[in-house]
């Protein structure tokens, strides 16, 4: 089966480097196939039989050792990663006058309720949840209006890893006539 590693917080303001060629080298050293890296974010696509959970637990106890510090790790299977891309209105991109990302959720905030908990305006912020994603739209004239950026600083935001929607869409193999 086909999946794909989110990894959590890495090459963000020079903390927690982990170089894409070591990361795919641990990947493979732990027996997954057809491993390749998506940009420098954490975005690392492979093949295996084992189950979800158990691959979860194996990434982030190898990223540990590997690379010294705690990654957290989201592993979403091909199916839901492109289910959760489908979900995004076609409209919805990322250009001079709009924002789109994806947050993909690990399973401690996987609700619809947890939109209410954002710290976000949400008249100026257009926003739905998925099974395993919030994915929110915003006209780049209302992005400091919306408050999006106090999402970072609140409790959930350690419990999902965000991607743009060109990402999302990659990842999902979704290609899009621009």
């Amino acid at each position: 089966m086909k999946y794909i590693a989110l990894l959590r917080g890495i090459n963000v303001g020079g903390n927690r480097k982990v170089e894409m060629k070591r990361l795919k080298a641990l990947f493979e050293s732990l027996g997954y196939k057809n491993v390749s890296t998506y940009l420098n974010s954490g975005n690392v696509i492979f093949e295996s039989n084992k189950e979800q959970g158990d691959i979860q637990k194996d990434i982030q106890k190898n990223l540990k050792r590997e690379f010294g510090c705690e990654i957290q790790t989201l592993i979403k299977s091909e199916k839901e990663i492109k289910r959760i891309a489908k979900a995004i209105p076609e409209e919805w991109k990322n250009d001079t006058e709009q924002k789109t990302d994806v947050a993909y959720l690990f399973e401690e905030i996987d609700f619809k309720e947890t939109i209410d908990v954002l710290p976000i305006k949400k008249e100026f912020i257009e926003i739905k949840y998925i099974k395993g994603a919030i994915i929110w739209n915003i006209k780049r004239e209302n992005i400091n209006k919306s408050q999006l950026t106090k999402i970072i600083s609140h409790k959930v935001y350690q419990l999902m890893t965000v991607r743009n929607v060109n990402t999302a869409r990659k990842l999902a193999g979704i290609k899009r006539e621009v």
